[in-house]
């Protein structure tokens, strides 16, 4: 049974922190809700204090400053998917906006949200991990910046002190051959939780030598995670089909090592590979015509 006592509607992000610092560990924040609520029917959480932040529209943007994309954390995925300043170059990031849930979900749903459940399988975290992102995490009385990655503890565990929200999300914006895929396990069921997702950076010269890539995958492991051994497997060699198989081995190789011993290993062994070979392609395909 529910004991929220009571509800605020914050109008600003100082607010917002305020009612954090003053009600800490029994309050909890809610944006689009879609991860929130449905905790609370299933009783995971019990918070004396709910703050909504979905009113503060200075929390919700998509703009670039000094070569950065920055995101305010209550920006949703129909934001993301519809956004002019991600096309091209950042087209694998929204298409993972686009392949999350219903549309009523893309709608309400919000990145930061889907940042801070810490859910294995949240769809938006592979590609900002793949573009290296730093957020912006706030106190009444500190601000702290954190590599994405870093700030995952594991399975629902997200680096976040109870007076804390986060407030933005930043990443280099991808220039020339800089190029981003993104590929997804589930999405037929709009409804479906993301059984695989993985989500490929790309930075070639213009010989097609890769002077860098980063890999990030979903819910192959306790939450997103980058795919190390199979960026270091292919950088600094040239782009082709071969390349694209090698790298899909060992992402494979990577993934049945990490797996071992679970009834899910054979399933998820048989689609990696697959999914990580469609989001090269989806990365690449200008590049190879």
């Amino acid at each position: 049974m529910l004991s929220i006592k009571e509800t605020y509607k914050a109008s600003s992000e100082n607010e917002a922190l305020e009612l954090l610092e003053k009600y800490g560990e029994q309050a909890k924040i809610i944006a689009g809700g879609t991860d929130i609520v449905i905790d609370l029917r299933n009783n995971k959480i019990n918070p004396d204090v709910m703050i909504d932040i979905s009113s503060i529209d200075e929390m919700r943007y998509i703009r670039e400053k000094d070569g950065y994309v920055h995101l305010g954390a209550a920006t949703t995925f129909t934001d993301v998917a519809y956004s002019p300043l991600l096309d091209e170059n950042l087209n694998g990031f929204k298409k993972s906006a686009r392949l999350v849930g219903s549309p009523l979900i893309r709608n309400r749903g919000t990145v930061g949200g889907n940042i801070c459940h810490g859910s294995p399988a949240a769809d938006i975290v592979p590609p900002l991990l793949a573009l290296d992102a730093v957020v912006t995490i706030k106190s009444n009385r500190n601000t702290r910046e954190e590599k994405l990655e870093d700030i995952f503890l594991g399975k629902g565990h997200v680096d976040l002190k109870p007076c804390e929200i986060l407030t933005d999300i930043k990443f280099k914006k991808p220039i020339d051959n800089q190029l981003l895929g993104f590929s997804k396990l589930g999405f037929r069921n709009a409804l479906a939780i993301s059984r695989i997702c993985i989500s490929v950076y790309l930075d070639v010269d213009e010989d097609l030598i890769i002077k860098d890539i980063r890999v990030a995958s979903g819910a192959l492991g306790v939450n997103g995670m980058r795919e190390r051994l199979v960026e270091d497997s292919v950088r600094g060699i040239k782009l082709n089909k071969d390349t694209v198989n090698l790298a899909a081995q060992k992402m494979v190789e990577s993934v049945e090592d990490r797996l071992s011993g679970r009834s899910s290993l054979e399933y998820k062994g048989k689609a990696v590979r697959s999914l990580f070979i469609e989001a090269m392609k989806s990365a690449i395909g200008k590049t190879l015509s």
